[in-house]
């Protein structure tokens, strides 16, 4: 058996309205995945709009790329750095001080490459309260970072971490234990 891409087909994924994406696209190209607007309030008051959840003292800086709002949940003091892209084709929950540094990937998606149609997955991601991901992280769907975890820069996490983990690698492993002194 081969893949035959032209029946594939993700009519089950229903993610919103198309007026609402399409809104959602507008307002994500000029306000979030753009330099022009550092305002953190602005940023904030805008994905509330489109239902997202969203604590106090979130830093959200240029050139983010949130893909649904409205399925989107962010703790209190939470930054998030230069180029992330939150892919959340499903539910991205992020604790409270969390860091997301910059060029950080969350994938919410995959596809199913065992058949021949290439059938969309698409899973959450929890994102527990203290979490590090350093610069260009990818987190994929399923996953939990769990309490207070760090993942090094460039570290590709596809499963679930342990509290107080640092991880590092493709795939991540647990190279030891997080002291907070």
């Amino acid at each position: 058996m081969k893949v035959d891409l032209s029946k594939y087909n993700n009519n089950w994924y229903k993610p919103g309205s198309s007026i609402k994406r399409m809104l959602w696209y507008f307002v994500n190209v000029f306000f979030f995945k753009s330099g022009w607007f550092p305002f953190y309030s602005l940023k904030v008051f805008l994905l509330k709009l489109f239902s997202a959840k969203i604590g106090k003292g979130v830093c959200i800086k240029p050139y983010v790329n949130i893909k649904y709002p409205w399925f989107l949940q962010i703790g209190n003091n939470v930054w998030i750095g230069e180029n992330v892209w939150i892919d959340n084709l499903d539910n991205v929950t992020i604790g409270n001080n969390v860091c997301i540094s910059q060029g950080a990937l969350l994938l919410c998606g995959n596809h199913d490459y065992t058949k021949p149609t290439f059938d969309l997955m698409v899973k959450p991601i929890i994102i527990e309260d203290g979490v590090w991901l350093g610069a260009k992280c990818t987190i994929f769907g399923g996953v939990l970072c769990a309490n207070h975890s760090v993942f090094l820069a460039s570290t590709f996490v596809s499963s679930s971490s342990m509290p107080f983990g640092v991880y590092s690698g493709n795939p991540a492993i647990k190279l030891r234990d997080r002291k907070i002194i």
